[in-house]
């Protein structure tokens, strides 16, 4: 494959000497001092200082109108990183796809990374930050998780911001006849708090506005949210905004965000946010960070303007999927691709024998124990994410990714098993070594690329109805034997299909640690039932999302969060972020 870009900077650190076990990600992330991010997108991509719109000396916005995404533009190719089932063992698959994009460039290729952003729920919750591990992350780390450059707030805000003219409209005599008991637009905050799942708001009287019953949840699952992912430049922004339908009248009709004269300004709030962000890894080498986390409740992908912009910059590109492939690849596929016309050129699939073990069975304190009967057992997961990346016409390479502790023996286990399933199982060692430890990786993913291109297959096609979408995904994905729906929502599919959105893909929402509804159902479950409890319609992103089990769109925080142990150190650094 030729290359755009194939001498590495003086700047480039030399990683050969890391030791095996690395101090904490936090002290790793500021052990390296970054490069301007003006002369990072002037190195790499050749691009002036005004293309950028820079937040402090490291990260930035990047101004679409001096990157060329037109079809006679040069286009990298896209590779996409999912994973197999998670587990509290950890996967590490943006530290995959971090320390992949490394590699790639230390062979000499022309490569960024296109990532999720980070939001707060889980950095002060249970999962902590998004920007990789070890000496495979994304700097700087703390404003990554910390904020970013904006994106999140912009969305909560114009989120919230039309909440508040709904209700303001229905205070002032609600000339669009909405039904306050019908209105479907809730409020959202990018933080869990189970509390605010279930409100009434409008109280204390007639000066009050009017009542209803209304709730939050978090930012990552907003419709708007899904558009900023999804849109295609600011005039198709507008235009999704304004399809978001908010509420029905008292004789069902919908009402839309455009009947209501709303889109304007919430385009107005998001302006800025539609630009992807700019940033580097420990190795100098280009990050674009840009909306879309949480596959499990939302739709789970780096925006499409961000992996646009990559792929007309660039020899090779790696974006990440959410979750396990189940939710993230399938959602990649099924919606990102669907709407975009996008494609992967190759596919990467994340393990570990922590985790494979821990499918198979073994408890967590005994995960860094030899244990082939457990491992072989959890193995069935695995199988099962090749089996389904197959479906979609993608032969994977499955990244083992390295923990201290794992044997030999384990890992000539796991190739074995890839072996006998036709695809190639490599171990990466990125989260200690950095690119140096994701070489092997590398060289196989170009190995994957220069063969025959993959002919990548939705699931199904847009003319299916509704339900047999949420079928096909839940016997072919899932290996379910049934779908079981609430009243409620085959009432709200027949409704979605006479209002003429049967076209719509769909999108699942379900927990993220099993096949099936059941997160304590491990391995490789077949046979179960998938239960439908509500269906919600967002006509601007364009998709249905369904609702399965007890899956919540407000997470609530754990017994002991993560926030306990943030704070500031006596120089006002931020410790205890992971």
């Amino acid at each position: 494959m030729a290359s755009r870009y194939s001498e590495q900077t003086s700047e480039t650190p030399v990683l050969d000497t890391r030791p095996l076990t690395p101090p904490p990600d936090i002290e790793i992330a500021r052990s390296v001092q970054p490069l301007s991010i003006l002369l990072l997108a002037q190195q790499r991509f050749g691009l002036p200082a005004e293309s950028l719109v820079p937040f402090g000396h490291y990260k930035a916005k990047l101004d679409m109108a001096y990157v060329d995404t037109s079809d006679k533009a040069p286009r990298g190719k896209l590779v996409l990183v999912t994973a197999m089932t998670p587990t509290p063992a950890g996967e590490g698959k943006t530290t995959t796809s971090v320390g992949l994009n490394d590699g790639l460039n230390r062979l000499g290729l022309s490569s960024s990374v296109c990532l999720r952003e980070p939001s707060l729920g889980p950095c002060f919750g249970m999962k902590g930050g998004a920007a990789g591990g070890g000496w495979a992350q994304v700097i700087p780390m703390e404003d990554i998780n910390l904020h970013f450059n904006g994106d999140f707030h912009a969305i909560t805000t114009a989120h919230n911001l039309l909440a508040s003219l709904i209700d303001n409209h229905i205070h002032w005599g609600n000339e669009a006849r909405l039904d306050p008991r019908l209105v479907s637009w809730r409020r959202v905050l990018d933080l869990t708090d189970r509390s605010l799942r279930n409100l009434v708001c409008g109280l204390g009287g007639k000066a009050h506005g009017v009542p209803r019953e209304t709730g939050f949840d978090i930012t990552v699952s907003s419709e708007i949210m899904a558009i900023l992912c999804l849109a295609e430049g600011r005039a198709d922004l507008r235009q999704r905004l304004s399809n978001m339908i908010i509420g029905r009248r008292a004789d069902d009709s919908p009402v839309t965000v455009g009947d209501l004269g709303m889109e304007g300004a919430l385009s107005v709030l998001l302006k800025d946010a539609l630009q992807p962000n700019l940033v580097q890894s420990l190795e100098h080498n280009p990050v674009f960070i840009h909306g879309g986390p949480f596959a499990n409740i939302a739709h789970g992908c780096n925006s499409v303007t961000a992996t646009r912009a990559a792929l007309a910059l660039n020899d090779v590109v790696v974006t990440e999927a959410g979750f396990g492939a189940d939710l993230g690849a399938e959602k990649f596929i099924d919606i990102k691709c669907r709407h975009s016309g996008l494609r992967p050129d190759a596919a990467v699939l994340v393990c570990t024998i922590r985790a494979l073990k821990m499918q198979g069975g073994a408890s967590r304190s005994r995960l860094s124990a030899p244990d082939l009967a457990a491992l072989r057992a959890g193995s069935v997961n695995l199988e099962r994410h090749i089996r389904n990346l197959q479906l979609f016409g993608l032969t994977p390479v499955v990244c083992i990714n390295r923990f201290p502790g794992d044997t030999e023996e384990e890992t000539t286990l796991i190739k074995t098993i890839c072996q006998h399933l036709g695809v190639r199982a490599v171990s990466g060692d990125h989260w200690a070594s950095g690119g140096d430890g994701a070489t092997e990786l590398a060289q196989a993913v170009l190995d994957q690329l220069s063969a025959d291109e993959p002919g990548v297959r939705l699931l199904y096609e847009d003319s299916l109805p509704l339900a047999d979408k949420i079928e096909t995904i839940a016997e072919r994905i899932y290996h379910a034997d049934r779908v079981e729906y609430t009243a409620a929502a085959k009432r709200q599919l027949r409704e979605y299909e006479a209002m003429g959105y049967g076209h719509l893909p769909v999108c699942i929402a379900k927990t993220q640690y099993s096949f099936s509804a059941d997160p304590a159902l491990l391995g490789a479950p077949s046979g179960h039932t998938l239960p439908v409890r509500e269906v919600r319609l967002a006509a601007g992103a364009g998709f249905v999302v369904v609702v399965c089990g007890d899956i919540m769109t407000m997470p609530g925080l754990p017994r002991r969060p993560a926030a306990l142990d943030i704070g500031l150190d006596e120089n006002g650094l931020v410790v205890g972020l992971t």
